[in-house]
């Protein structure tokens, strides 16, 4: 039985980042930037009023502050001029936030601190060179880096492309991935199931799960049990995909049947990994491009554990993250637990707060039955138990791993 860690090595040595590719900056969230993105022009393009108020000499208004100060108003300036305005000494320009500052105004004064008057304004408060204006390049000069590559592309990154005038940009794109049911007794959800059937519920989960991790999914569904046709979907897949997923035949007669119509598309290896629930799975790469390839249990709960332990780390690295593990704390049981010896434990908990707010609880929830796919639903964590451990006691410190989308 190989060790959990021997296998997530073994995964994640066969992760292939897919070629960059350049997208629309619209469709860039989420990804990692692949170039780096140079400001052609300064940002902001030149010193703006970063409030409604009025542009002045900040010399002209030095006293201000002692006693009030009154301006000849010459003219107004709003966000989007295009006339270029000279302030003369002891004269003021209204101005709108945004609005380009007149030649020899260094600051604004606020409209708050002024009577707001049309013609001659009064003003009680001085302000120093450089109040109340956004300078230019303040926020990017031309010739910085405004999205380095390698940075996760956000809301604040897809603006900062936008206001440097960039359309387009150089990402890695999401990883595609492949998920299939294989087994007789599975029937789509839209159908009613007859004596003997189950529903499809894994191609469903996985794809979620798939596409929480920030893949593009194809959820292939049902295939026909015919040995030969799963290989004739399975051989059309690799070519469109990065990963493949069969859920529904990793074990006994399956497993073997599985295994030897999928035989001239490459090597899959079925040996039992150490862990609970999940131990019974596949992993190869097949095809010419030696696509990664998983057999997972055809137990919803196993199948999603597997995916979160194994492959989800997997679709990380391909999308470029430094670090493509969820994260993970320590947490103090509420409540007994238990293992299965020889085998790492992937327990369903929910994580709580103590009274005071300061330390992590962990609540297992659904018991000891791995097959309970509401009580996977209910839970936000997996509890982590080593190889050697069967039973932790409430009082314990255990390792947990977020089950969210944001961790």
């Amino acid at each position: 039985m190989r060790s959990v860690d021997e296998q997530l090595a073994r995964v994640l040595a066969a992760a292939v980042r897919p070629s960059p590719v350049r997208v629309a900056i619209a469709e860039a969230q989420g990804l990692l930037c692949a170039e780096e993105v140079v400001a052609e022009r300064a940002l902001p393009g030149a010193d703006q009023a970063a409030v409604d108020g009025y542009a002045v000499r900040s010399v002209d208004v030095r006293h201000a502050g002692s006693e009030p100060v009154e301006l000849p108003v010459v003219g107004e300036v709003t966000a989007g001029s295009r006339q270029p305005r000279r302030l003369q000494p002891g004269q003021t320009v209204h101005v709108t936030t945004g609005a380009p500052l007149p030649t020899l105004a260094d600051a604004v004064v606020p409209v708050s601190d002024t009577d707001q008057h049309p013609a001659k304004v009064t003003i009680w408060r001085s302000v120093p060179s450089a109040a109340f204006v956004r300078r230019e390049g303040e926020d990017v000069r031309s010739g910085d880096a405004a999205v380095r590559r390698g940075t996760a592309i956000g809301p604040a990154q897809v603006g900062l492309l936008a206001a440097v005038g960039r359309s387009k940009v150089l990402v890695h794109p999401r990883p595609r991935i492949s998920i299939i049911s294989w087994g007789p007794e599975l029937v789509d959800v839209d159908r009613n199931p007859g004596a003997g059937q189950v529903y499809d519920v894994n191609s469903y989960a996985l794809a979620a799960a798939a596409k929480d991790a920030g893949a593009e999914v194809t959820r292939v569904g049902i295939v026909d049990s015919d040995p030969r046709r799963l290989r004739e979907v399975v051989e059309g897949r690799l070519l469109l995909s990065e990963i493949v997923i069969i859920a529904g035949g990793a074990g006994g007669s399956a497993a073997e049947e599985v295994r030897s119509c999928l035989t001239e598309l490459g090597e899959l290896d079925t040996t039992r990994v150490a862990m609970h629930p999940g131990s019974t799975q596949g992993f190869g790469r097949l095809g010419p491009d030696r696509v990664p390839t998983f057999l997972l249990p055809a137990n919803p709960v196993s199948a999603l554990v597997v995916f979160e332990v194994l492959i989800r780390p997997l679709l990380r690295s391909a999308l470029g993250k430094a670090n493509p593990h969820r994260r993970s704390i320590t947490a103090e049981l509420v409540s007994p637990v238990s293992s299965t010896k020889g085998r790492r434990g992937f327990v369903r908990g929910r994580l709580l707060r103590d009274a005071e707010g300061g330390s992590y609880l962990v609540q297992p929830v659904g018991g000891s039955d791995e097959h309970l796919l509401a009580s996977l639903a209910e839970a936000n964590c997996l509890m982590m138990l080593d190889e050697d451990v069967t039973q932790a006691v409430a009082g314990e410190w255990l390792r947990v791993s977020f089950l969210s989308q944001r961790s």
